[in-house]
């Protein structure tokens, strides 16, 4: 870590972002006073509580309950303090069954499930989560982001470090993204998040070929470019699930007549193809054919139409209905989530696409 200072306030949310092995970890140890900095210092006003790893503070051979205890205590919590919240604490890990057997024959999960419980439920005045919450399963992990955001509600301040963006766009007040082990970016969640995926992501949403002679084709057809970018915005601008977009293509056509289409086809990261489309002519320039010349054809795909997830598309141009260009995944493009859709789930919606489809409810006289 070098030249990494910042200052929380109290009751904020900070979330913390960075690829592997950019300082994440290190930087909640350091908090944590479980790692000495080689220079500096760290001010922390109030009681902590540290979520680092599984099983953070518990002793495998006490039993469950005894590790409640034992763990509340390490955080200054008096006994009587405990015990007002101890049924609390067990139903929310759902390992009652097991909270008089000793930890060391509880899995990953359950270590989990009552480590988490035990660091939310006994009220520190900072809750330090890494990224242990990926241990469980999908409906805890969404148990455990709903009870941080009702912690942060409480006047409470937490640090959390996650890969995932929408839970950090969502529970956060404030953001910083480390590489490297310096801090790279920060602010608002949406703009932290944003300019850390600009650069992380591989997507290759424009493509050009500059000479025509090796472009793919032949001598009927040259492609010569290829993009993807949000309707109405710039290139770089990050796309959601909410964005619509034009994918535009240019070629030059070089011998005139002939049914010429140029179609395109969409696959999500399943390798599913989503959907298919191809260029509309009326049918009395279709007739006619395409006479000679550089064309740009595009096409728009509306917003609230696509899933979250990395997509790419292949483009084919046929003529006299026989294909004589095909070039797969031409473009690639990352379309993330949108946090104001998902009323706090941040979970993967299953489905090739997720359309904003019209619904209604109305009170009904049932039999």
């Amino acid at each position: 870590m070098r030249d990494v200072s910042f200052e929380i306030q109290h009751g904020e949310v900070l979330g913390i972002i960075g690829a592997n092995g950019a300082g994440k970890s290190t930087l909640l140890k350091i908090l944590s006073h479980i790692t000495e900095p080689t220079s500096g210092c760290v001010e922390i006003h109030g009681r902590l509580g540290s979520l680092l790893e599984v099983g953070t503070g518990f002793d495998p051979e006490l039993t469950g309950r005894e590790n409640v205890y034992l763990n509340g205590a390490i955080l200054g919590m008096k006994r009587n303090e405990i015990h007002r919240r101890f049924d609390e604490i067990v139903a929310f890990s759902e390992v009652e069954r097991f909270i008089d057997t000793p930890v060391k024959w509880y899995s990953s999960g359950m270590y989990m499930r009552l480590a988490f419980a035990v660091a939310a439920h006994l009220e520190p005045d900072i809750l330090v989560v890494d990224e242990v919450l990926a241990v469980g399963d999908a409906s805890f992990q969404r148990k455990c982001l709903g009870k941080m955001g009702n912690v942060a509600q409480t006047g409470r301040t937490v640090l959390f470090v996650s890969h995932n963006m929408l839970a950090i766009e969502d529970l956060c007040d404030y953001a910083i993204w480390l590489s490297d082990g310096r801090i790279i970016e920060r602010g608002k969640p949406k703009h932290v998040v944003s300019a850390y995926l600009q650069t992380t992501l591989s997507s290759q949403t424009e493509t050009s070929w500059q000479e025509p002679l090796t472009a793919p084709g032949n001598e009927d057809v040259r492609l010569l470019r290829a993009s993807v970018r949000p309707v109405d915005s710039t290139p770089v601008d990050v796309i959601t699930v909410r964005t619509p977009l034009e994918l535009q293509f240019e070629y030059r056509h070089l011998r005139a007549g002939g049914h010429f289409v140029l179609s395109i086809a969409l696959y999500n990261e399943q390798g599913i193809c989503v959907f298919t489309s191809g260029s509309a002519l009326d049918p009395e320039r279709y007739e006619q054919g395409l006479p000679k010349g550089d064309y740009r054809s595009s096409c728009r795909v509306p917003g609230d139409l696509l899933n979250d997830g990395m997509h790419w598309v292949s483009v084919y141009i046929s003529k006299n209905g026989r294909t004589i260009v095909q070039h797969d995944e031409v473009l690639t493009f990352d379309v993330r989530d949108a946090v104001e859709m998902r009323g706090g789930w941040h979970d993967k919606w299953v489905g090739a696409v997720r359309p904003m489809l019209e619904w209604t409810t109305e009170s009904a006289e049932l039999e």
